[in-house]
């Protein structure tokens, strides 16, 4: 298959993550154990309002507040929710910036306004101050609750294709959940489930990299 455009997701493909660390953090400020309210998989529709966009970060930590039934405060709050977010190899940056110079590459990520203020501050101090917006190794990068949708609703995968005029047919997304995977399909995209972190390895195996 030869393509000509590849849209990445970013965490779990990227950027290293680590769902179970949120969960983990939550207890440990608690002190007690904390239901799996966020997950790889599912998650509470708090979590999906959020990364569409659809409520302040001051809303969600309310929100969070009473999924945990503790006033905790904002710091603690942000601390554990972004405990899941881990290192940015820097040999993924270099393939992007090969990648890039053969394919249109996109960024799709569903995200959040407090987990991007950690991502921004991951990217400084593993690539330095002067590197700048992390968009910019992509023609376009796209954040969920920048665009009042979140994957794996077709409709977000039809808004990139449309405003870049992807031809469906040359264009492959890589994410690493499965329902993310299956979105893109209904919207008529090639699409591979990353399921080991391995995502050089993987366009290797494909003769894009």
């Amino acid at each position: 298959m030869s393509y000509e455009a590849i849209i990445f997701d970013l965490g779990g493909v990227i950027l290293n993550l680590r769902y179970e660390n949120t969960l983990e953090k939550f207890a440990e400020i608690l002190q007690k154990p904390v239901a799996p309210f966020y997950t790889k998989k599912e998650q509470t529709s708090l979590f999906d309002d959020y990364e569409k966009g659809n409520i302040s970060s001051a809303d969600f930590r309310k929100g969070i507040r009473g999924l945990v039934d503790a006033p905790i405060t904002d710091e603690q709050i942000d601390e554990a929710w972004n405990a899941m977010l881990l290192d940015l190899p820097v040999e993924r940056i270099e393939m992007l910036k090969e990648v890039g110079k053969k394919y249109r590459i996109f960024l799709l990520s569903n995200t959040n306004e407090i987990h991007i203020h950690a991502f921004n501050k991951i990217v400084k101090d593993t690539l330095g101050e002067d590197f700048g917006d992390f968009k910019k190794l992509f023609e376009r990068g796209y954040y969920s609750y920048e665009m009042s949708d979140r994957k794996p609703h077709p409709s977000i995968f039809e808004t990139v294709i449309e405003e870049n005029k992807l031809d469906k047919s040359t264009t492959l997304f890589i994410d690493d959940s499965i329902q993310h995977v299956e979105g893109a399909k209904k919207a008529g995209l090639h699409a591979h489930h990353l399921e080991d972190l391995n995502v050089i390895g993987f366009l290797k195996s494909i003769d894009v990299y």
